[in-house]
């Protein structure tokens, strides 16, 4: 049976860890401490480390765990990283026997021009493309880009649960309501969240059903966001490049 747990690193970052209480797969570690201590702590063998994209909070880790034990290690092939690695594309598909996980991979320009997501029927491991109520910022990719990369997201399968890699979930929701404050989803979702919140447990994972209904990025066709977006262009690109203006300065 197939646990997977947030590692908390950094200011707000999750490693989020999967094992079956002998072997581990860990994705984007950023801080190799916190992982460690945990493959100590449940006596796990590590097994594989999975990378979404280059940035330093998702891979600083890297090396020191492979000093402390050899695993492959699978990244993008769009973007370039100091560490060997298998590479995949769009389209690849990898296999993870030691804790019986296949994934197949994504690639979903944004938030970086390579970032790859891992994604199965159950799974999403999605980075920093799709977040709690919201969605990365774009560093490297454009508003076009990050839209479509989200449409495909929409497109699978509601019950898929979401593993995002920041704790930002109580922020986007905030943000989210000054666009839809009569969405009763999102209300609620916020009551949830902050109960989640003042016990320190995670707000993530998330399912794919549930961004459908509360999270403004998937949402760019709903009147009421268009309206409160003040958005003159009702084009669903014009809109979420609004959303993602006002995100960032919110």
């Amino acid at each position: 049976m197939l646990d997977i747990i947030p590692i908390p690193a950094l200011d707000d970052n999750y490693i989020w860890l999967l094992h079956n209480t002998r072997h581990a797969v860990v994705v984007d570690p950023g801080d190799a401490a916190p992982v460690i201590k945990t493959l100590k702590k449940f006596e796990l063998n590590l097994a594989a480390i999975l990378i979404t994209h280059h940035h330093s909070d998702h891979i600083d880790g890297v090396k020191a765990l492979f000093a402390h034990q050899a695993a492959p290690v699978f990244a993008p092939q769009y973007e370039h990283f100091e560490f060997a690695h298998t590479q995949l594309v769009e389209g690849d598909e990898i296999t993870l026997p030691e804790i019986a996980q296949s994934f197949r991979i994504m690639w979903l320009p944004g938030h970086t021009l390579g970032h790859i997501a891992y994604v199965n029927d159950e799974y999403l491991f999605c980075g920093d493309t799709l977040f709690g109520a919201g969605c990365g910022r774009l560093f490297e990719g454009t508003p076009k880009q990050m839209l479509h990369s989200l449409q495909r997201l929409k497109a699978l399968n509601p019950s898929t649960k979401v593993f995002c890699t920041h704790e930002y979930t109580a922020k986007n929701i905030a943000f989210a309501l000054t666009l839809e404050p009569d969405n009763a989803d999102l209300v609620q979702r916020k009551q949830l969240v902050q109960a989640l919140r003042v016990q320190n447990l995670p707000s993530l994972p998330s399912t794919i059903a549930l961004e459908l209904e509360t999270n403004p990025f998937l949402r760019c066709n709903q009147t009421t966001i268009i309206k409160n977006a003040r958005v003159e262009n009702n084009d669903e690109l014009a809109v979420f490049t609004t959303l993602r203006s006002l995100r960032n300065h919110y």
